[in-house]
């Protein structure tokens, strides 16, 4: 058991979950875990920073549909750069909403805007949807941006779980169409096919992401044969060469983090610069628990810190 190695607050709020016996999100209709995942996901965040700018749009995507994308930015009638925004959730679950808290800390200590975004989810919309989402936003921004006060030229692309893996993707999207990215944002991704590190099995349960609910993420997300296609384990992608530098946030009690470990690996073994934050002590989802833990207010400021810096040089 590898629970000596949490920090004792973190250990304290996952009691406190256990003894609330909540319903598992992978026990409830999909709606239901949308409904129990949006009513939970800001109460450990930090309170919705107050922006100079917060303006709903819409977004053209393939097949004709707009879909919706929040603008946030600590200021107006400036050009700002700005980073496109993937929520997590396993492609299931979490939305503009859930997200929300976390997207205004980084437009505030960032200095630039953030937009996220509303890609449509699985089941309804299967594998590779998200993904062509992910890269129509990311069109659409260098096409549209200057009107919006956007510098197109200083764009970066970030997520956190699945909307990491979907930033991850991004990244090498651009990078095949020469479009220049400042960064990668990656906050504990997925990059693998299976789910079969040895972090998956040490922190299989009791540690927040459960192995249960990955499977059940998955199988409604991706048919068991398209995993081993690198739009959905970006750590199988032929090469990793000339992608935009990285910035990795990792939790070290997380099934996820030998994935994200491997991928720092991968990018600098091709000569990508990586800025690798790993934060003992905690689980997934950390950095949306700033209210709580100071590992997540940290996160979030080095994210920012990572952001304005390749924004800035």
């Amino acid at each position: 058991m590898a629970r000596h190695l949490l920090t004792p607050t973190m250990a304290a709020l996952l009691d406190r979950i256990r003894r609330a016996q909540r319903v598992p999100l992978r026990a409830m209709s999909v709606p239901q875990a949308r409904e129990a995942y949006a009513a939970g996901a800001e109460v450990l965040d930090l309170p919705r920073e107050p922006l100079a700018r917060v303006e709903d749009l819409r977004i053209p995507v393939l097949g004709g549909a707009h879909i919706p994308a929040r603008l946030c930015a600590p200021a107006t009638g400036a050009t700002l750069p700005c980073l496109l925004y993937l929520h997590g959730g396993g492609f299931v679950i979490g939305g503009l909403e859930t997200h929300d808290s976390l997207c205004r800390q980084l437009a505030h200590r960032s200095g630039g805007a953030v937009l996220s975004l509303d890609y449509r989810r699985a089941p309804e919309h299967r594998f590779p949807t998200a993904v062509d989402d992910t890269w129509a936003a990311l069109q659409w921004l260098l096409a549209r941006g200057g009107e919006l006060g956007i510098d197109a030229a200083r764009l970066a692309i970030g997520g956190d779980s699945a909307g990491g893996t979907l930033a991850a993707v991004g990244a090498l999207m651009a990078r095949d169409a020469r479009l220049p990215l400042s960064l990668q944002l990656l906050i504990t991704p997925g990059t693998t096919a299976h789910a079969d590190t040895a972090s998956h099995r040490r922190y299989a349960r009791d540690f927040l992401l459960d192995a249960e609910t990955i499977g059940w993420f998955f199988d409604h997300y991706v048919d068991a044969e398209q995993r081993t296609d690198w739009r959905f384990a970006p750590l199988l992608a032929a090469d990793v060469d000339g992608v935009a530098p990285c910035c990795l946030v990792l939790a070290e009690c997380d099934p996820l983090i030998d994935e994200g470990l491997a991928y720092a690996d991968r990018l600098r073994a091709a000569g990508v610069a990586v800025q690798l934050e790993l934060y003992r002590g905690v689980t997934h989802d950390f950095i949306k628990m700033g209210r709580a833990l100071p590992e997540g207010r940290a996160a979030q400021q080095a994210a920012a810190d990572a952001l304005r810096t390749a924004w800035t040089t």
